[in-house]
């Protein structure tokens, strides 16, 4: 009788074993087919939008830290924060419209207010607010409603509200609030990881239906046993949540690439970015990435097999800035007619042409009629043309970025042996001239390449057999 029970025991911890990497091999796969997000950085350092005492602050939405004010001062904000222009409908419905697939919102930033309605912390937009609503639960609602995946943000080694959260960077207390709570080395990270962070995320993936990742930032001192539990506790409350390497080591399903293009690991990783220089909205933000900028970040990020975080800052009243709407049109109008290339799409054998192959492919006379000032992470810089690739099924998709030309050469298609059946412009139903020779796929592209299409990234799709 025991030997079967044993073996009884062993299929049934197996079938759960198997049963779980599944769901989560699912998930993955489906966070890595959207490709698009849109990241939300919102709560009281919106209100204050840059000011404080009648000056200017650094840090944005970090101004607590670099004014070094009192969590009672501080959390006075409160009183006066009453977005009451915020429609969570408006905003899923913006993502959605600009081609995003998920959305990641700040439930809790450094500065340790929540902007939910939290059981376990009073400290929060419901019950410190005139607002009195809760915007994830709202969130919840227009996500379930547009088909967006809803996921949250938590700040887990840094909360300037609480007592007891040690930090350690750049150094020791680095990050840490010294002014109300001086005595870094009575502070125990496990009594804040019990009293709030427990809690609070217990909230958040069983009050607001299915997360699709719980987004941890700054881990700091978080020990391994206590990232291991955390990771077991979000398992245990929604098995198809996943959560990056924030969630500190090791035990993130994805990476993350902050203000920066550059992966940040062979497998599943994540680039966020701002539009313009700070997280949260700031009123003196001025250095705006265009739109065709930000339509070259995307294309670069997919092409080398990561997904896309765009963020936005909403404002104190609730509403987007009239710059991130504008972009966000923009970006979505190019979705629109070019998505096929991004959704669903992986790295193809080779990521990019090389770049002294794209002087040789366009004269000098155009190379600098396509040069124009940008910002990139806040520094302007030039753009120049150059080509990526992606791939799906037996189709390659070429992405001519800041292209000014109607002739195209490609090499890589050459080297990798492509037995090619048909190619098209994605968005233009006029012909696509082509031929193959020894050296390179030689293009003409339509002579009115450029209509219909505002931003200057162009998709070659390339059909093979």
């Amino acid at each position: 009788m025991r030997k079967p029970l044993f073996f009884s025991l062993f299929f049934v911890l197996f079938a759960r074993l198997l049963f779980g990497q599944t769901v989560q091999n699912d998930a993955l796969k489906k966070f890595r087919e959207e490709k698009l997000g849109l990241f939300l950085h919102w709560g009281l350092y919106a209100q204050t939008a840059g000011d404080w005492k009648g000056h200017k602050v650094k840090g944005g939405e970090h101004f607590m830290l670099y004014e070094r004010i009192p969590v009672q001062e501080y959390g006075s904000i409160a009183s006066q924060f009453n977005p009451v222009d915020f429609d969570a409908d408006k905003w899923v419905k913006q993502a959605k419209e600009t081609g995003m697939k998920y959305i990641v919102f700040t439930a809790k930033h450094h500065d340790g207010f929540a902007m939910y309605n939290s059981a376990s912390s009073d400290y929060n937009i419901v019950k410190r607010s005139p607002f009195k609503r809760d915007p994830i639960a709202e969130l919840a609602k227009a996500c379930k409603k547009y088909q967006i995946t809803l996921c949250l943000y938590y700040s887990l080694g840094r909360d300037w509200q609480d007592p007891d959260v040690p930090t350690n960077w750049p150094v020791k207390a680095g990050r840490s609030n010294t002014w109300d709570y001086p005595n870094e080395d009575a502070k125990v990270f496990n009594r804040y990881f019990e009293r709030k962070v427990k809690p609070q995320v217990t909230e958040l993936l069983t009050h607001y239906g299915p997360i699709g990742v719980l987004w941890f930032d700054t881990p700091e001192l978080i020990s391994k046993k206590e990232s291991a539990e955390l990771k077991a506790l979000v398992k245990k409350l929604q098995p198809n949540c996943l959560v990056n390497n924030r969630i500190g080591n090791g035990y993130g399903d994805f990476s993350i690439s902050e203000q920066s293009l550059t992966p940040s690991s062979k497998q599943a990783w994540e680039s966020c970015l701002t539009i313009g220089q700070n997280w949260g909205y700031n009123r003196h933000d001025s250095l705006w990435k265009s739109p065709e900028v930000l339509a070259r970040h995307l294309v670069e990020v997919v092409a080398n097999g990561g997904n896309f975080l765009l963020n936005v800052g909403p404002k104190g009243d609730g509403t987007f800035p009239d710059w991130a709407t504008g972009r966000l049109k923009e970006l979505g109008k190019w979705m629109e007619i070019n998505h096929e290339a991004i959704y669903n799409s992986h790295p193809w054998l080779s990521v990019k042409e090389n770049t002294t192959q794209i002087k040789d492919n366009i004269s000098i006379e155009e190379s600098k009629s396509a040069i124009k000032d940008a910002v990139f992470d806040g520094t302007p810089k030039s753009i120049v043309p150059d080509i990526y690739y992606t791939a799906k099924n037996k189709t390659v998709y070429v992405f001519l970025r800041s292209w000014p030309s109607t002739s195209v050469k490609l090499k890589q298609i050459n080297k990798n042996n492509l037995s090619i059946k048909n190619i098209k412009l994605l968005g233009n139903r006029n012909q696509v001239r082509w031929k193959i020779n020894d050296q390179e796929l030689d293009l003409n592209l339509p002579v009115d390449f450029k209509k219909g299409n505002q931003i200057p990234v162009y998709i070659l799709k390339i059909t093979t057999s």
